[in-house]
């Protein structure tokens, strides 16, 4: 009789068991699905929205695409470009981001000292050139040519402004530009447009631009451009999985490909 109901009991436990569990080991929630060691979790979701160098525009279009093939629940809003000194001020001022890329240093440690992000890495680097609207009109073939000529230049308190400063007074070159532009783009533009013989851009913004020529003056591998990212303190998640895949593989193989130096 007690072996009878041993059997019995051990058949409600196995009955038990077996409504609670899944194929492949895996138990069943309360409410049906499965979970456990087999159960594919669901990949990150939501929104990024990151303020960039505008020097940055080319390979962070291509990194967005890329990062939403890699996340494909994440989408990267579209991405505010402009002087890394503007874009500190804006989220200084209580604008919204997720991610910030400048491209220097300086202007980002605007950005910590205001205690909006901690711990910005390196990712990037660039050095300056001179560009010259195609067939180059101007004839301008060294830096010293730059103070005869019509000449535009990014504003000294942009990164590329900077880096402009910097090169001329150390090869004692003295330009009175004909403007002064708040990013690197601007620059460039007007300069394509013919409306200046020639202005000082990043390497990276003359690659595959047709309307435009360049060389590399001497002295400007002496004055390097170090690009820092961070995730802003507020940010969702997915600001931190952004400037990780800036730093990452592909993200690195696109900025290398676009002409970008290593950090």
């Amino acid at each position: 009789m007690l072996r009878r109901i041993g059997i019995v009991t051990l058949l409600g436990v196995l009955l038990l068991t077996g409504c609670t569990s899944a194929p492949g080991g895996d138990s069943l929630d309360p409410n049906g699905e499965k979970s456990g060691p087999g159960t594919e979790q669901p990949g990150p979701t939501g929104e990024v929205t990151v303020f960039a160098a505008a020097s940055l525009r080319s390979a962070f279009d291509e990194i967005a695409v890329a990062f939403e093939e890699q996340y494909p629940s994440v989408s990267v809003n579209a991405i505010v470009y402009d002087g890394s000194s503007t874009l500190v001020a804006q989220l200084i001022e209580g604008a919204r981001a997720d991610v910030l890329a400048t491209a220097d240093e300086r202007s980002m440690q605007s950005l910590i000292d205001s205690g909006l992000a901690a711990d910005p890495q390196l990712f990037a680097s660039n050095t300056l050139v001179v560009a010259v609207p195609a067939g180059n009109p101007g004839d301008v073939e060294t830096l010293a040519d730059l103070a005869d000529a019509v000449t535009v230049l990014c504003a000294p308190q942009v990164p590329c402004g900077a880096a402009t400063a910097t090169l001329l007074e150390a090869a004692d070159v003295r330009v009175t530009p004909a403007s002064q532009e708040q990013n690197v783009t601007a620059v460039l533009q007007k300069v394509a447009a013919g409306e200046a013989d020639a202005g000082l851009v990043y390497a990276t913004d003359v690659v595959g631009d047709d309307e435009v020529q360049s060389f590399a003056p001497e002295g400007a591998d002496e004055v390097v451009n170090r690009y820092p990212i961070v995730a802003l303190k507020d940010a969702e998640e997915t600001g931190t999985l952004f400037a990780d895949f800036v730093r990452g593989p592909e993200g690195q193989r696109i900025l290398q490909r676009l002409g970008f130096g290593a950090p």
